[in-house]
Parts: structure tokens; sequence; C-alpha cells
């Protein structure tokens, strides 16, 4: 292979470099639910990539919670989540924590793109 040739992107959103505390639930601590103050390094649509304390098994569910403030809870301001499920899919050692790739369950909507609805057929008109 030619190693000049740049490999192909293969995520379907793009990651924005953000730090953004999260809160990360997980009962994946041999049955023991542990609750840890993390690090979102990146988020995109489809995931993020946290820094933790605790090493997570790969494929642990996870529940990731987004400190708000009170006024989030307003009616007049526009919904937005706070709460979301995740799957583990990679850890890496970096400096005294665990980074660690979690893909969403139901990945976020992003403005502008249309909501893809998957339809089944029910019934045969015959």
């Amino acid at each position: 292979m030619n190693g000049n040739r740049a490999v192909a992107e293969r995520r379907r959103w793009p990651r924005l470099p953000l730090a953004v505390p999260v809160f990360i639930r997980s009962g994946a601590d041999r049955g023991k639910e542990f609750l840890e103050f993390a690090t979102a390094l990146n988020v995109s649509a489809g995931g993020m990539l946290v820094a933790v304390r605790r090493s997570l098994p790969s494929s642990a569910q996870v529940l990731l919670e987004i400190p708000s403030a009170p006024l989030a809870a307003l009616a007049a301001l526009p919904k937005a989540s706070r709460s979301m499920r995740a799957k583990a899919l990679r850890m890496e050692h970096a400096g005294g924590y665990d980074l660690v790739g979690l893909k969403f369950s139901r990945p976020l909507s992003v403005p502008g793109t249309a909501a893809r609805v998957r339809r089944r057929k029910l019934a045969s008109y015959v």
C-alpha cells in the first residue's frame, strides 16, 4: 500500500472538539452502579469521547447526564437533550485517565437534516 494515501473517513458525523462536563452512570462494575464526573473531549451526533478515571469494560452500557443550570427547565427555551444512553466501543489509557469512545443508542438530531424513518410493509394488497 502507498503510505502517502489518506485514509478514508468512516465517521458519519463530524466531531466537534468541545470540553463538556458529563456524569457517567453505569452498572458495569461487578453489578454495582457507579456515578463518575467526567469530561467529554469531543462530541458528534453519533457519540462522544470522554476522559474518565475509572475504566469501563468494552460494550458497557452507560447513561450520560449533562449538568445544566435550572434555566434549561423553562418552557420558553428550546428542548435540549440532557440525558443519553450510550455503549462503550473502545478505550485507551492516557496520562492517568481512560479515554472512552462512546456510541449513542440513538443519534442526536442534527438541524437541517431530514429524519429518516424506516417503514415496513404491513400487508400485501392482493
